[in-house]
Formats: structure tokens, C-alpha cells, sequence
């Protein structure tokens, strides 16, 4: 828009203000502060979010979007930053958070994991199309969960009448099986095991039975114990499509493949010990 290229009327500029020779005096604000810096003349939108970030990294959240603006004397207001962009003179600028926060899988790490299993029964085995592609993917969750050191949460729906967990599933090492009614994992005895377990911050959620996962995802990511959801292995292949936009929070929630999530809890420790 012809607003967001107007340029800012002419300040002194220079070395002013104490600034080094061949810089320009910069007033970068985020948030309510506002610090004085200087900037090499002719810096451009990437020399000034290194900045931002090195005034500000410890206070920037990196999983959201940002816009940098500048101020304009002739509006009275700030503008978006003009394309093309570059520090002239003297200046006012600012990082401004957008309020969608982006999707990512980045803080998904073993030690602040729990994997919940949900009501993998023998008596769906007959009921449920794709029963034996779901047990196959649960097993893989469950053997990476068991090199990973990641605790897993299993219930199993009135197993009286349904059945136990099917035996291709091995249950070794596992936190807690649970036999319930309620159409929910979100069980007080789950809630206790769940404070047992130091940092947890994310859960990996597969099983059977989409409309108790579903009523887990409702539950949990209204939960302040938790920043991210993710869902696996419902027996429906479009549910992935109907769960993604039901998490209402500023919680994070992902529909994502069992090979997705296993390469990520195995790559990010690297990565952040790199």
C-alpha cells in the first residue's frame, strides 16, 4: 500500500549520539521497551531482525510470525516496512508479534514426551477397518518410546467386555495400563501418574476409537500442563482433516505420521546439543 511505503521525514543522521562512523542511531522496540542502537548504513530487513534478536533474543518466542515496522512521522503512527528498505537515517522501528502462532514439531523432545495408547482391544480387532495397519503403527510408536525412555500411558475400555490390549502390542516397560468407562484418558489416575513424570509438556496420543480421542484433545489442550497434542493412528483416515482444527486454545495441536514424530524425538536432542 502507498501508506507502508512513505518514507520517514529526514532526522539527522550520521554518527550521532555517540553512534560509531558509518552507522545510523536505530530506537529498537519490542514489546514495552525501547532500546538506542546503531546500525551500518544501508542495513536492510535481515541486518535488523539480527538485531532485534540480539537486544531481545531471551524474550522473542521463534515459534511465532513477526512483522517489523517502522515509524512514520507523516502518519504519526508506525507502517509496515517499506519494500526494499534500507537505514538512511535516524530511525524508529519495531517487532510486532503476529497473534497466529506457527504450527511445528519443534519442541517435541523425549524428556518432556508421554505417549498415550487408547483402547487398543481385542474386541475392535473384527469392527474397526485398517485394524491391523493401526497395530503396526502402534507397535513402531511403542518400541521407539521403549529406545527413547518415554513414558507410556495405556487404557483399555471396559476390558470385561472388550478384551485386554491386543497381543501384538507389547506392554513391556510401560508407565500404566488402566481399565475405564469413561469415554476419556483424562482419568484422575492418569492426572496422578502424569505428576509423577518431571517437564512434561507434550503428548503423542494413538489408539482406537476417534470419539474418545477426540474428547481427549478437548480436554487436554485446555489443560495449562501442556503446550502441544499431537495425533496418530485413529482408525480413520480423514479424521486427521476434522481433529486438526478443533484445538480453540493457544495450545498447539498436530495430526502427524508415527515416522514423522520418531524422526523428530530422535533428531532434536542432536540438534540442540549441536
Amino acid at each position: 500500500m502507498a501508506a507502508a511505503e512513505t518514507a520517514v521525514p529526514a532526522l539527522p543522521s550520521g554518527g550521532g549520539l555517540g553512534a560509531p562512523s558509518g552507522t545510523v542511531p536505530v530506537l529498537f522496540c519490542f514489546s514495552v521497551f525501547a532500546r538506542p542502537s546503531a546500525v551500518p548504513h544501508g542495513a536492510g530487513y535481515e541486518l535488523l531482525i539480527q538485531k532485534f534478536l540480539s537486544l531481545y533474543g531471551d524474550q522473542i518466542d521463534m515459534h511465532r510470525k513477526f512483522v517489523v515496522q517502522l515509524f512514520a512521522e507523516e502518519w504519526g503512527q508506525y507502517v509496515d516496512l517499506p519494500k526494499g528498505f534500507t537505514v538512511s537515517e535516524r530511525c524508529k522501528v519495531r517487532l510486532v508479534p503476529l497473534q497466529i502462532q506457527l504450527t511445528t514439531l519443534g519442541n517435541l523432545t523425549p524428556s518432556s514426551t508421554v505417549f498415550f495408547c487408547c483402547d487398543m482391544q481385542e474386541r475392535f480387532r473384527p469392527a474397526i477397518k485398517y485394524f491391523g495397519d493401526i497395530i503396526s503403527v502402534g507397535q513402531r510408536l511403542l518400541q521407539g518410546a521403549r529406545i527413547l525412555g518415554i513414558p507410556v500411558i495405556v487404557t483399555e475400555q471396559y476390558p470385561k467386555g472388550l478384551g485386554s490390549t491386543v497381543q501384538e502390542i507389547d506392554l513391556t516397560g510401560v508407565k500404566l495400563v488402566l481399565p475405564k468407562t469413561k469415554f476419556s484418558m483424562v482419568l484422575p489416575e492418569v492426572e496422578a501418574a502424569l505428576a509423577e513424570i518431571p517437564g512434561v509438556r507434550s503428548v503423542v496420543l494413538f489408539g482406537v476409537e476417534t470419539s474418545c480421542l477426540i474428547k481427549i484433545i478437548f480436554e487436554q489442550s485446555s489443560s495449562a500442563n501442556f503446550n502441544e497434542l499431537s495425533v496418530d493412528n485413529s482408525p480413520q483416515p480423514s479424521c486427521h482433516m476434522k481433529i486438526r482444527p478443533m484445538c480453540a486454545s493457544n495450545r498447539q495441536l498436530w495430526s502427524s505420521l508415527a515416522e514423522v514424530l520418531r524422526f523428530i524425538l530422535l533428531l532434536m536432542p542432536r540438534r540442540r546439543e549441536a
